[in-house]
């Protein structure tokens, strides 16, 4: 389930450097976080959806590979990411 332009948007201007700043660790983390949302809500509905269940697990496996490497690299960064999106760090 792909995230609309209009939240692709909202989501980098809030995390990103400017408008065209997709690459950065915060906007990517934000990004999955929001697609995250979506697939909880979805395996709520829909519980013998396991296709999608295996997706929502490779999406927080590898926004926890980027929660990492942030937190190594860029601590303050990632403290204020955890915080916006109200997620565990």
């Amino acid at each position: 389930m792909p995230l609309t332009e209009e939240k692709k948007k909202k989501i980098i201007e809030s995390f990103g450097d400017n408008s065209k700043d997709t690459g950065s660790s915060e906007v990517q983390i934000a990004m999955l976080t929001a697609r995250i949302r979506e697939l909880t809500e979805h395996s709520k509905l829909h519980k013998k959806d396991h296709h999608s269940r295996r997706g929502l697990v490779t999406l927080v496996a590898k926004r926890k590979k980027l929660m990492k490497y942030l937190r190594r690299t860029e601590p303050d960064s990632f403290v204020n990411v955890v915080k916006k999106l109200e997620i565990r760090g």
